[in-house]
């Protein structure tokens, strides 16, 4: 037997401020974008803007629904909106932001279980790292350079494949 440790490693910032300009502007678009979560249920709006390697960004938020395991995550929508409008561009960075109605919004939030297997594949899919940028509506901001580090051990595609002899 042998015994084996995964680390993950991150950046924390105080705010907001320490941020590089481009950082901090998608950033604060995620935080916009926190407006336009489809909320009523959980009042937990969540904003994630996407910056592809084509310049362009995409927009994603979660929507909720009265049949609440039909909602989906605003990290889901924009990747789904990525993919569906640029099939071909890699996704470079994502900021996710929140709106908690009913508390603090102040401590930077992580993808769930979902989203993250989800962003996982993507990467597999353009062979290509997304940085993740994870902050509340203020206080500190906590950038991952890689996404498959929230998720050690991750099931992909290469798991399902076969050999016949």
């Amino acid at each position: 037997m042998e015994l084996r440790s995964q680390q993950i490693i991150f950046e924390e910032h105080t705010d907001i401020s320490s941020l590089s300009p481009a950082d901090a502007a998608l950033l604060r678009a995620a935080r916009e974008a926190t407006k336009h979560a489809y909320a009523p249920y959980s009042h937990f709006r969540v904003g994630a803007v996407l910056q592809l390697a084509n310049g362009k960004q995409v927009v994603g938020t979660n929507q909720e629904n009265a049949s609440y395991p039909v909602g989906i995550c605003a990290e889901r929508t924009g990747l789904s909106a990525a993919s569906s409008q640029y099939p071909d561009v890699p996704v470079q960075t994502i900021a996710v932001s929140y709106h908690n109605e009913q508390g603090d919004s102040s401590r930077p939030i992580s993808p769930c279980g979902l989203c993250r297997q989800t962003l996982a594949e993507y990467q597999q899919r353009f062979r290509a790292p997304i940085r993740l940028i994870l902050s509340g509506l203020t206080g500190k901001v906590i950038v991952i350079g890689d996404a498959l580090q929230l998720l050690p051990l991750s099931f992909s595609s290469d798991d399902m494949k076969y050999f016949s002899l």
